[in-house]
Order: C-alpha cells, then structure tokens, then sequence
C-alpha cells in the first residue's frame, strides 16, 4: 500500500499524479521531529537491509554508509567524497525482512545519512516543514517500485532511432565537423544515427538560434542530413542571454518572465554567453512560453533536444563579480602574504554556483514571491516540461528526443536524462551501471551516461569497454569535451573493433526497445539489482557489478585497465553469449562463479535459462534496419 502524510503547506512539485488523501505528519509511523526549522526523519536499519535509490548520484547500488544530498549541483567531478550530483530523485527503498519505500516530495535540499553516522540508522533532514512524505509497503522490491511509479505516472518514451548509436562533442563547430564525423563513421560501416550540435552551434550562445556563418541555410542542411537518416541534436541551456534586440531576451524582459531580486528587477548571471537572465519556469505562463520557443529548430527539421545547464548553473552572479572585482582592486599594488593571496584566489574561485546567489534569486508561485532556495531541485525539472508540454501538445507523443541534466521526479514523463560530465576513469564504467536501476526506480528509464567520458583523455580500451556497457542502457551517446582527445569510435586504430562493439547494439534494438516500452508501460524497472530477483542469494545480494536486463538477461561490463575478462557470478545455470558483430559464441555455464574471457571486441551477455532473445541484423542507421527477420538466442 502507499500512504501520504503532510506538514505545513508544501509546494505543488507535480511528482506524484495519484489523487491520495493525506494524514497529517505527526501521524508517520517513523520517529521524526521539527527542529530549528528542519523536518527529521529517523528510520532504524537492521544489519543486512540494503538501501537502494536516490537515482542519480555517487557510490554504489546499495547507499549504506554515506551521506547524500538531494541537491541539483554542477559538478563535473564525480568523485566517492561528493554528496550530490545534477538530481534530486528522493525515493529509497529498505529492503531486508520487509521492504519499505520513502519518497519525501520536497523541492528544497535535503540530507540522507544513510547509516554514516549511526550505521543502524538512517537520518533525513529537510531544510524545511512544509513537505509531503509517502510510504510504501507490502511485497518485495519490485512490488515497492511498481508502486511509487504508479504514484507518480508513466515514464517517457522516446522515438524509435533514439536507440540508434550517438555522437556528442563540445564541440562541432560547423557544418564541415558534423559533415567529417558522419562521413568517417560511414567510411568505417559503423552505424550512427545522431550527432550532436553544443553551443557553438549557436549565435554568440543564445537560445534558440543558429549562426549563419558555422551553419549557412541550416533549414537545407538538416533536411540534407534527414536524407542520410542522420538526426542532428542541438542543445538549449537555461540562461538566456541579456541583449537588446535579441527577441527572447526582449520578450521575457517585457513580460516579466524572468526570476527576479528581492528588490523586484530581474536576477542577472554569468553563463556562455555572458550575463544572463533565467526564465522562471516555475510558472505555468513562462513554461508555455519558453516551450514554444523550441518552435523555431523544430520547423527547420529538428527533432531532437538536450537541455544543459539547468540547475541552473551560474559561472557567476552580477552582484559576486563586482565584489570579486572590488576585492581585486582593493589588493591591487599590495604585498599579498598568506591570507591576501588566497583571499584573493577564493574570491574568483568560489564564484560558481554560490548559495549566497542562488539566495538571491525569488520566483513567482501562485502570484506570490517564493526564494529559489525553497523550490531549487525543481528549476532544471521544469525547464524540461516546459519543452516536454509543447512537444506533447505540437507534435504528438514519441516524436521528440528530449533529455535533461537537472532533474526531479516527475520530469520523468516527458523526458530521459544523461548522467552529466564525467570522466574518463575506469570507476565510472561502474558508475554508469549502478546510477541505472536508481534512476529507474524513480521512473527514468530513458537515461544513459558519457560513454568514455566527458572529461579527460580516453584510451582505446576503455572507450570499447564503456561501449560494451553503452550497448545496454537506452541512451547510447559517445560524448567528449573539448580540448581532450577524440573518441570518436573511427579516431583509433583498428576501428573495426568499434564496428563490432556498435552492430551488437543494433542487433539489439528490437529486444532493448520492446523491453524498455514493457518498462515504461508497466511501471517497471528495465534495469534491476540481482538482489531483487534473488533476495535470498547472498552473493547476488552484495553484487554491485552486474545488473539484470528485463526478465532474459544478466549484464557484467568489464571494467579494469587491462583485464581480458572478468569473474562473474551466476545466480542461476545460464548461458554466456559473446557478441561481436554479426558473430555469437555461446557457452553453458552453471550457477556460481566463473572467469569469462572477453575480447575488447565483444559484448558479454548471460541469457536465463529457458529464456531466448532476438537479434536482428545490423544496418548504418535504425531506419535501414529489418525487425521482421529475427535470429532468436538464449
């Protein structure tokens, strides 16, 4: 069963659509207090439970022994010690004897200390009262999910190519770029079905437009490149930059839509383009507005987005510039010692994403001003349905490829999201596949992490190897920043290889597509820890390196430098596939652990016992491919 309680008068987020009727928060049945204006929460923990969710964020599958912020961060670096990352996705589940779900519906940040400082509890701090919490009971794991996910309504789903091979760099400056990448990726008969323009796409980085001089007669060329069967996605970032006689500008200005100061003008940051101002999308008015901006790109072609920068992301505010400036001149000709000099180096260091900015920032809710600080997780979220309702509206469902970095439960209908801008470590392989069944959980399922990295330089072998996990999640991206080494998959020698790694996700598609819409339709997940099919395995219980895929398959990437395989547990006899190409080896293995080789070249999947999935042939893009004409393997 679920059940809401309510404190104070929380504001509306749109996460849950179920019509519940509410108890009052006194009646929880968890210790829980108010105290110097925060809303606690104390949930005991036996030795064995396991804590799953919190979508996207750091450390492991099961969140024991950490502390976690629900609290939209830029932060590129995606380390153990970080407490929050782009999301906010407050759902967790405890599972040991029973299973119990807590979502707490609340837009500002909160703290989970999940057994760090009493390993026999966890704490939930709110900076606030006013908060829904829901609790939901009975049945297993996957019974608790089925049940948030239908609190909170089906999950998006995207058009059919959106499962066709990606690929990103900040960036393709111009026509010619995107023209070299298509060409070399056709030149090696390596399947693709996207590029993406970043903001260098743009004019002077202003929303919703596109330089005539990187990209002439734009409307010609993406009709030029639908002919390839090649979708060109742009990007669109939160910050809308402050010129006169640039229209978006000038709209919002006149119309007020923009996230005011207390003082009532309007709120101005540094991002790309320089100052900046930022759509309050916070108001139904503002989102219909912003959303048939969108208008523009999707008449020339366009049918496809990636919204960036929206937690939103300041390089800096107008009012933190001027002090860092007036501190500089202040020092200017002194003798900096110790103290000066890192005084100094710390105020145009700490510049980005300061709270004291984004305490300075009021929306309007309900005809009344609300600071960004009560409603933070929500700004990206709703940049997102903002697109989200006027695609839905304009354009029909499953049209228009949209995903997000900011987030929140709900954004979950009309949009997927990408994990945002790691690197090229080996430990994000790992992090990718255990961000999957969290973001799930919280009704994501069209999601999927940089493969290879953002940041940094890939190698060859790990670029393959964090291709060979890609070919799994729904979102398959290639994604890189610039300044670091090429990663397009034609970039290194014996490309070939890459072909392998990238035919094996088309001959997946019909089965990752049927699986995922039977997720999404259902309120299921797509991707489940091993523990929520064998509760009662130990060793599945403790995994944290192998996901199962729908009700067929297991997955277990190989992740280490240098490694020719892995050992792999199998919680049932199975059969081990190697995919490569059009190739399929397959092995019988019984139920335990055993070392499976792995060339850099293949693609390991373990197939149920008793269960048989489809491949079909592969083809350059997803429109030449046949779905009819099946091979079936288990």
């Amino acid at each position: 069963m679920i059940q809401k309680y309510s404190s104070g008068s929380p504001v509306f987020t749109g996460a849950v659509v179920s019509e519940l009727p509410a108890l009052p928060a006194d009646r929880l049945p968890l210790s829980s207090r108010i105290a110097d204006g925060r809303f606690e929460i104390t949930v005991p923990m036996s030795r064995d439970d396991i804590v799953y969710g919190l979508g996207e964020t750091v450390r492991g599958i099961n969140k024991r022994g950490w502390i976690y912020e629900s609290y939209c961060s830029d932060d590129p670096f995606h380390t153990e010690t970080k407490r929050s990352l782009y999301a906010a996705h407050n759902f967790i589940i405890i599972s040991g004897e029973t299973n119990t779900g807590i979502f707490v519906d609340f837009p500002a940040k909160i703290t989970w200390d999940i057994g760090y400082t009493r390993r026999d509890e966890i704490k939930i701090t709110a900076e606030g009262t006013d908060l829904d919490i829901y609790l939901i009971t009975g049945g297993s794991p996957r019974e608790v999910v089925r049940r948030f996910r239908a609190a909170i309504g089906k999950s998006y789903i995207p058009p059919f190519w959106a499962f066709g091979f990606q690929q990103s760099r900040w960036s393709y400056h111009n026509s010619a770029a995107v023209d070299r990448v298509i060409e070399s990726y056709d030149r090696e008969n390596i399947p693709l079905d996207c590029v993406y323009l970043d903001i260098d796409y743009m004019d002077a980085y202003k929303d919703f437009t596109v330089s005539e001089a990187a990209f002439p007669r734009f409307e010609e060329y993406v009709a030029d490149k639908r002919r390839q069967d090649i979708h060109l996605i742009p990007i669109i970032d939160a910050g809308v930059k402050k010129e006169d006689g640039y229209s978006v500008f000038e709209e919002g200005r006149e119309k007020g839509y923009f996230c005011k100061c207390a003082d009532g003008t309007d709120f101005e940051g540094g991002v790309w383009p320089g100052v900046c101002c930022f759509p309050d999308f916070l108001r139904p008015e503002v989102r219909e507005w912003f959303g048939s901006k969108y208008r523009g790109l999707l008449d020339m072609g366009i049918d496809g987005f990636w919204n960036d920068m929206n937690e939103p992301a300041l390089f800096y505010s107008a009012r933190g510039i001027e002090q860092a400036l007036d501190k500089a001149a202040e020092l200017k000709g002194q003798n900096l010692d110790l103290g000066k000099f890192f005084g100094l180096k710390d105020a145009f260091a700490g510049l980005g994403n300061r709270r004291e900015d984004y305490e300075s920032i009021y929306h309007i809710i309900n005809g009344e001003p609300v600071n960004h600080q009560r409603v933070h997780n929500l700004y990206g979220a709703n940049m997102t349905i903002a697109a989200g309702e006027y695609f839905a509206k304009s354009c029909g469902s499953e049209k228009i490829l949209m995903f997000s970095r900011a987030s929140y439960i709900g954004a979950h209908r009309c949009a997927g999201i990408w994990f945002g801008d790691n690197h090229s470590w080996w430990s994000h392989i790992l992090l990718n596949l255990k961000m999957l069944p969290a973001a799930n959980m919280c009704g994501f399922l069209y999601c999927g992490a940089d493969l290879g990295g953002f940041n940094e330089n890939a190698t060859r072998d790990l670029v393959l190897r964090f291709l060979a996990l890609g070919v799994f999640t729904p979102l398959m991206r290639n994604h890189s920043a610039l300044g670091t080494r090429d990663q397009e998959c034609y970039s290194f020698e014996d490309p070939q290889d890459f072909r392998d790694i990238i035919e094996v996700r088309y001959r997946l598609i019909p089965y990752l597509y049927n699986t995922f819409r039977s997720a999404a339709e259902q309120g299921d997940m797509m991707f489940r820890p091993l523990s929520f099919d064998y509760p009662h395995d130990k060793i599945a219980r403790e995994c944290e390196t192998q996901l199962m895929l729908g009700d067929e398959c297991m997955i277990a990437p190989v992740y280490e430098q240098n490694a020719g395989g892995r050992t792999v547990y199998l919680p049932e006899d199975m059969t081990f596939v190697r995919l490569s190409g059009t190739r399929v080896k397959k092995q019988e293995l019984s139920k335990g652990l055993h070392y499976v080789d792995t060339a850099l070249n293949e693609v390991p999947l373990f197939i149920k016992k008793g269960k048989k999935i489809p491949l079909c042939m592969p083809a350059l893009r997803t429109a030449r491919l046949d779905t009819k004409e099946l091979e079936w393997i288990g």
